[in-house]
């Protein structure tokens, strides 16, 4: 490839590793991906990272990238993050972390969580002012808890930043955010655009430690910073986008927006399982967090989490001694996977359950059965999802509209069939890989273009791929899981139910 063409750089900054995906700023072509690792520790609720790993990963992936692609460096003209959403950033002098970051998946934050929701109006306010109800997820939560149970780091921090601000600041020497994971902290306001002054005073924290927030995420926040650039062996000339978190990113990785597909739900299989869709409705539904998108334009991304998706699914493969692919359908038998508790249902405090065991269940059954939980739980939010987007759910044009499936799930047999088996809807599966890379680099484009992202996204194609027709819907194992949900909530999944001593953790 020659050095005048532009190559983007689109890093993928998630809760396992980092993805850096080179990409020719024209076509769109993946011309090469380069990945490193992240630790993630903790027990007992708790989930942290050091950010600092998050910055050596970074680098030795776009330095793969760039060699793997056989580009001059000259050729690299923008670089944009996507990041793990909700995480908690402290910095202090010299803008280095007071501590390791909490992950949006810790929930020793619950009780702060429920505390703030109860306040300001209760949860339809939270949702009329911020878009989301405060949960363990939410980086308010997490804030409070420092507050409480580190208050000397909390009282110390110069700055508090979100993983990707943080990476992005990195690159820069610029404190900016964007709209859509701003709107992922619950004190950043969806009906104004701005930080809420009442929200950032209940929970104690000075806005001057906040980073701007920038009006998308493919707004050109400056160039390479020195220390930078000479980390990454790239030109100073560089263009940084403003960046987003990795569920919006994906949204643009796909093409969807104000300048692309509306209203077309999609389910994400990940670490996390998530159902969202682009829509110009803003939505106030308690059980969804009320995301704006990062394309701005009055776009939101109304989107319902999971905390326990594939890797819940590939531990009951391995307790199991089972390969991923070699499951049946569960047959009677339920699980709920909920191994790091659950943000939807909000039962922070659970943990896995398994019930309908016979002396000859097969075990493949009871792996099929962990997939249909999994599934189950991501998709008991979609129709929430639609009317959010101001659809009714049952409309048979809205009923028939194809689910994209995405994530790590989408390439596995076992998972495409049974979320088409309990949706009964037709799926889309992108044959583009690494879609919050890609949408990552659209933003870098648009850094270093002024081009709409997600109109950009339409001419690559990265969104398009094979359609499956619907299998019949199994609506009697959706109702046998939904029975045990809500019969266990309140006596073996709630708070209350937790124990103390040796043998009250439900596997």
């Amino acid at each position: 490839m020659p050095a005048s063409r532009s190559v983007v750089i689109g890093v993928d900054s998630s809760t396992q590793s980092t993805k850096a995906a080179a990409v020719d700023a024209d076509t769109g072509e993946l011309l090469a991906v380069g990945r490193a690792p992240h630790t993630v520790t903790g027990t007992s609720g708790a989930r942290e990272s050091d950010p600092g790993e998050w910055w050596t990963a970074l680098v030795t992936a776009v330095r793969s990238a760039v060699r793997d692609a056989g580009v001059p460096a000259a050729s690299v003209t923008g670089i944009a993050v996507a990041g793990q959403q909700h995480g908690l950033v402290t910095l202090g002098p010299g803008g280095r972390p007071l501590r390791p970051a909490l992950l949006w998946n810790d929930t020793r934050s619950a009780p702060q969580a429920a505390a703030l929701a109860a306040r300001l109006g209760g949860p339809e306010a939270w949702t009329a002012r911020t878009g989301s109800v405060p949960v363990a997820s939410m980086t308010a939560a997490k804030w409070q808890w420092l507050r409480e149970h580190e208050p000397e780091r909390a009282a110390a921090a110069t700055g508090v930043r979100l993983p990707h601000d943080h990476l992005t600041e990195r690159l820069s020497g610029t404190a900016v955010t964007d709209p859509g994971d701003a709107s992922g902290t619950c004190w950043y306001g969806t009906a104004t655009g701005a930080y809420d002054p009442e929200v950032l005073d209940l929970v104690g924290l000075d806005p001057a430690l906040l980073p701007a927030v920038a009006p998308t995420g493919a707004t050109r926040v400056g160039t390479l910073a020195p220390a930078a650039a000479e980390a990454l062996g790239l030109p100073r000339t560089v263009a940084v986008a403003a960046g987003t978190g990795d569920n919006m990113a994906a949204a643009v990785g796909l093409g969807l927006g104000g300048a692309g597909l509306l209203d077309h739900p999609v389910v994400s299989l990940g670490t996390s399982g998530t159902v969202f869709a682009a829509t110009r409705a803003r939505p106030t539904a308690p059980g969804l967090a009320g995301f704006a998108a990062t394309d701005g334009g009055g776009t939101y991304l109304p989107l319902g989490c999971t905390l326990n998706c594939a890797l819940a699914v590939d531990r009951f493969a391995a307790l199991l001694g089972l390969d991923r692919e070699d499951a049946v359908p569960g047959a009677g038998v339920v699980v709920l996977p909920y191994l790091d508790g659950e943000r939807t249902p909000d039962l922070p405090h659970a943990s896995g359950l398994v019930t309908g065991l016979r002396h000859g269940t097969d075990p493949r059954a009871v792996l099929g059965a962990a997939y249909e939980g999994a599934a189950f739980t991501v998709l008991r939010a979609l129709d929430e999802l639609l009317a959010a987007c101001g659809l009714d759910p049952a409309a048979p044009d809205v009923r028939d509209r194809p689910l994209r499936l995405i994530g790590g799930g989408a390439r596995g047999r076992v998972w495409t069939d049974t979320v088409r088996r309990l949706s009964g809807r037709p799926l889309v599966v992108p044959a583009a890989d690494e879609l919050v890379a890609l949408g990552a680099a659209a933003l870098a484009a648009g850094a270093t273009t002024g081009s709409d992202p997600v109109a950009l996204v339409g001419t690559w194609g990265t969104g398009t791929g094979r359609t499956l027709p619907p299998l019949p819907r199994d609506g009697e194992t959706w109702d046998r899981i939904a029975g045990v949900l809500t019969a266990a909530t309140p006596t073996l999944l709630a708070d209350g139910a937790r124990g103390t001593g040796p043998g009250t953790e439900r596997t």
